[in-house]
């Protein structure tokens, strides 16, 4: 599915990376520094020829100075970050579903470097790795006030090569060290199936350039399989391109209706709409049975960014029921600048907010009906991290920030016959056909 919209392109969805990110592009206009401005600039250039002069060794201005800028974004909120040229190079060859790593989505709580998901089918999940593990050395170095992408480049790295992280995990009264062989991460981001009563099941992992069309073909499969209703699972999805969560939206509400809108700091407002362009009769059927078939969205802690634009988008539009527990709570726009010397910048330049109006920064989606997964057979519970548990998040422009809330637990993991979320929607979904049978009173 191609699209001619201006739209804000380009997503940071890292083997090892934050949860979910929205990118785009900013063009790099003049900038001038006033007033004061002029005075602190001046102040970090007496700093700089200091340094550069009088340091016990020899220090060259390039690092002085990425050290500075690096130091600027990770004063700002957790999304923002300098990307120098290797980091800008792997974070435009994520957004195609293929990268070098072990797997997991990082973020900073409490000042530590903590697992915020890892990516199904990785080496870092297949190792062990668990959300909520504190990550307190990498190949033997401490991550104390170590930056995100410092932390990242340091876990990537060739197929076949292996990275030694220290992990921390409640419960423990020690830390352990797990080898770990990085591999190629293949991000499958669409898998489907049908499940029992024509009902069918659709996993969305990311949202990649090409998760759009990888779900059209899904569909279509589960169209010819004749299903009669749909669930659609965004759990632990931490996000990704902007574009990808508008196109996926397209298939599941009818055209020309607002998916997402965002606001920057001039306060002007932009809205993104679903399709709105010429299609076949064959399409336009199959965008009909999909915009109209009985639906459930599966959300948790871990569906994140791109994942709540859709669930946001369906349920303020009463197009699906949302089931399961408060979403990750990350609201927020990033934009990319390439910059001359090959590096990046990456910004948060806006917040977004669903169809309503309605912003979830911070807070996240509150699904339709809570269902909590249950322990089972002795599973240990992990701590639960959301955007607002990350350092310096951005405030909820339309609420008073709240008290601190208790860290909330979940299951490391439970098997599908465990799993009560997608059975809850599996019994909903058989209900729904069956009130929709009943023979109407004379």
């Amino acid at each position: 599915m191609k699209n001619k919209r201006l739209i804000l392109t380009w997503v940071i969805i890292l083997a090892i990376a934050l949860s979910g990110v929205f990118i785009g592009r900013l063009s790099i206009g003049s900038m001038r520094a006033e007033g004061e401005s002029y005075e602190y600039l001046k102040v970090f250039t007496e700093v700089l020829s200091l340094v550069k002069k009088n340091y016990v060794e020899e220090v060259k201005t390039k690092d002085l100075v990425y050290g500075a800028i690096k130091g600027m974004l990770n004063s700002l909120d957790p999304h923002s970050a300098y990307m120098p040229p290797e980091a800008y190079k792997d974070m435009q060859l994520d957004t195609k579903g293929e990268f070098g790593g072990i797997g997991i989505q990082i973020g900073l709580k409490d000042g530590v470097l903590t697992v915020i998901a890892p990516i199904e089918d990785t080496p870092a999940y297949n190792a062990g790795i668990k959300s909520g593990d504190k990550i307190v050395k990498i190949n033997g170095e401490s991550t104390r006030d170590m930056g995100l992408h410092d932390a990242v480049s340091k876990m990537r790295g060739q197929k076949g090569t292996s990275v030694a992280i220290t992990i921390m995990r409640e419960g423990w009264k020690d830390t352990k060290d797990f080898t770990i062989v990085r591999d190629v991460i293949k991000v499958r981001s669409v898998k489907s199936r049908v499940i029992e009563n024509n009902i069918g099941y659709v996993k969305l992992s990311q949202f990649q350039e090409r998760t759009a069309d990888d779900l059209e073909a899904a569909l279509s499969k589960l169209e010819k399989q004749n299903i009669t209703s749909l669930i659609l699972d965004l759990r632990n999805n931490p996000g990704g391109l902007l574009n990808s969560a508008v196109d996926v939206s397209s298939q599941f509400l009818p055209a020309g209706k607002v998916v997402v809108s965002i606001k920057g700091r001039s306060g002007e407002k932009g809205e993104y709409r679903t399709e709105d362009g010429k299609v076949s009769e064959q399409e336009a059927k199959k965008a009909k049975m999909f915009s109209a078939i009985p639906m459930i969205v599966l959300v948790n802690q871990g569906s994140a960014s791109a994942s709540e634009i859709v669930a946001g988008a369906l349920k303020d539009w009463n197009r699906a029921v949302i089931l399961g527990v408060q979403t990750f709570g990350k609201g927020s726009v990033q934009s990319v600048v390439p910059l001359s010397d090959g590096s990046g910048l990456r910004l948060t330049t806006a917040r977004y907010y669903t169809p309503k109006g309605i912003s979830i920064q911070s807070t996240g989606i509150t699904p339709d009906i809570i269902v909590k997964l249950e322990q089972k057979n002795g599973a240990k519970e992990h701590t639960v991290v959301r955007e607002k548990d990350l350092e310096r998040h951005l405030k909820n422009d339309q609420l008073e920030e709240k008290q601190k809330t208790p860290e909330e637990t979940a299951p490391i993991e439970v098997s599908e016959k465990d799993d009560i979320q997608l059975q809850r929607a599996i019994d909903l979904l058989k209900t729904w056909k069956v009130f929709k049978e009943l023979p109407k009173a004379a």
